[in-house]
């Protein structure tokens, strides 16, 4: 059995899925590993050659013989039209998200296959390995920097968003960033978390309790009965953590927006603008760590979203491990990749084909 990790093409991804402690556990089980080099990973490939995996130049992974699994996070190049490898990676593409159609047809002509990390489940039905944690830790962190930015600036922003080497750091510099004169001045944000009992939004709960913010914790009791919900416009950060999907009321709403609101600034860490269930539909497109910020303004009154879908980058040593250690017993079990787990997420992809 065979897994090649490829370099991640997207602007600012530095996240890796198998990190240099599993990929060493998954060759001494009999497992070859290949890793492609890459100028962006936040893992050094000597850890990787140093666990015992061999070492490919970047984007070569299309060479790799035909039984090779192929492992990624996001998307892959456009430029490949047909796909013939069995991918493992996050697909996007069974909810009609943007360019869904298009991946799909890819596959179908070279014969590859999907398996979607988003649908790769235990037997309860949840998710095996996730980034959620991450996900909404690092979101609830750019919902607090775009406030901060908001008290001492008239334009959005910041104008992007930074990598850091591990939360710590992240943490500290927020901390340091409430002590500006013209932040002191201010009453510290009061934020509001839907779906604060999930993976993603137990770690946006955390950011907000290491800065002693006051928070609001919201999930399906409190959203059973659909909306409006007034209360989320009494809060200064809405933090959103609820998957887009059939059922899920709308949160907030263009008409929402009036000069009484107290909401300046929503984080949609779910981020799903192109869903028909998008519980947040005042913004049309995603954001990214080079443009974090989306105005809407209504009068004098603005609310500014940030919906990066890569949010777990911005902590990337330290999602990427977890990541792994969720994933490693279950990447083991590939060589019975026609049972089980590994089965059940291709008979998914084969009913969307």
């Amino acid at each position: 059995m065979h897994i090649w990790i490829r370099t991640e093409v997207r602007d600012f991804e530095k996240r890796v899925g198998i990190v240099p402690r599993d990929v060493k556990t998954l060759v001494s089980e009999g497992f070859k590993v290949t890793i492609e080099e890459s100028n962006n990973r936040a893992i050094a490939i000597k850890h990787y050659r140093e666990a015992g995996a061999e070492i490919a130049a970047s984007n070569t992974w299309q060479k790799a013989p035909n039984d090779t699994i192929i492992f990624g996070l996001k998307e892959l190049p456009e430029d490949v039209k047909t796909l013939r490898h069995r991918h493992i990676m996050f697909g996007h593409a069974f909810k009609g998200q943007l360019g869904s159609k298009l991946l799909l047809d890819r596959f179908q002509k070279g014969g590859g296959s999907l398996y979607d990390l988003e649908y790769l489940l235990n037997k309860n039905g949840t998710r095996i390995a996730a980034f959620g944690y991450w996900a909404g830790f690092a979101g609830a962190a750019v919902a607090i920097k775009v406030w901060l930015h908001q008290q001492i600036n008239d334009f959005p922003g910041p104008n992007k968003i930074k990598v850091y080497p591990g939360r710590n750091e992240l943490v500290e510099e927020l901390r340091l960033a409430f002590l500006n004169k013209m932040v002191l001045k201010k009453s510290k944000p009061k934020v509001i978390i839907i779906g604060a009992l999930g993976r993603v939004g137990s770690g946006a709960t955390e950011l907000a309790k290491n800065l002693e913010l006051e928070i609001t914790s919201w999930d399906i009791p409190e959203t059973k009965n659909g909306g409006p919900f007034p209360q989320i416009l009494e809060h200064d950060i809405f933090i959103n953590c609820i998957l887009a999907r059939p059922g899920v009321p709308i949160f907030v709403q263009k008409s929402d927006i009036r000069n009484s609101q107290k909401l300046s600034v929503i984080s949609d860490v779910s981020c799903d603008p192109d869903s028909p269930y998008n519980p947040i539909p005042i913004y049309k497109h995603a954001t990214s760590f080079s443009d974090p910020v989306i105005r809407t303004s209504h009068g004098e009154t603005y609310l500014d979203v940030t919906a990066i879908d890569n949010l777990p980058s911005m902590l990337p040593v330290e999602s990427s491990e977890d990541f792994s250690n969720q994933l490693l017993p279950t990447l083991l079990e590939l060589k019975k990749i026609d049972k089980g787990p590994w089965n059940k997420a291709k008979e998914i992809y084969l009913q969307h084909i």
